[in-house]
């Protein structure tokens, strides 16, 4: 069978896609090649095909799911006042649809456990795309009353990723639905409203 010119770049695109949605879903360390592939709906025998290897994959996949994360506040936040930029992100984020969709979500909760013990190639790209979320947060409190931004946003962020962290690791709901709550307020953003279940689980 012959195929199109750039189906190979589509099966591609596919395996990272795939694999993004899985790792996030079963962690770094929580998925071999045959899961990966099978993610996809391939053989083992052609991952090395696409990839030189299983870290480059994860790569990848961290990438894409860094930048949809990016793309994602970029959008949810764009034409907004900052003050409510910044609560319409936090409201999102630390929602109950993020906290049920890990797959569809930032990587950070899902991956940066595993990702600290991962090569630098990971840590890097981890890096850079922290650094990117970073400063979205920094523009958006950035009429806040601080003696340094960019720590309040870094801040922030490690304020909502640990509140998601914990309100998954729970099965008791209505503490899982506490931890949430509690990093909203810990952030000075109102409870999450219906409007919040309206955003993308892309956080």
């Amino acid at each position: 069978m012959r195929y199109p010119k750039d189906h190979g770049q589509h099966t591609r695109r596919r395996i990272v896609e795939s694999a993004s949605r899985g790792l996030r879903q079963a962690g770094a360390d929580g998925l071999s090649v045959a899961d990966l592939m099978k993610l996809a709906n391939l053989t083992h025998g052609s991952f090395y095909a696409y990839f030189k290897s299983r870290d480059a994959l994860v790569v990848e996949g961290l990438a894409l799911a860094m930048d949809r994360t990016i793309v994602h506040w970029l959008s949810l936040t764009q034409g907004l006042p900052a003050g409510k930029g910044f609560d319409a992100l936090v409201e999102s984020y630390l929602g109950p649809r993020h906290r049920d969709d890990p797959g569809r979500g930032c990587a950070l909760p899902a991956l940066a456990a595993d990702i600290g013990r991962s090569g630098p190639e990971a840590r890097r790209t981890l890096e850079r795309g922290l650094g990117k979320m970073i400063d979205i947060i920094a523009r958006l409190i950035a009429a806040r009353p601080s003696s340094d931004v960019r720590q309040t946003a870094a801040g922030a962020i490690a304020t909502m990723v640990g509140s998601i962290v914990l309100a998954r690791a729970v099965d008791d709901k209505p503490l899982s639905d506490l931890l949430l709550e509690a990093g909203r307020q810990a952030l000075g953003s109102p409870v999450a409203s219906d409007c919040e279940r309206t955003h993308s689980a892309d956080n």
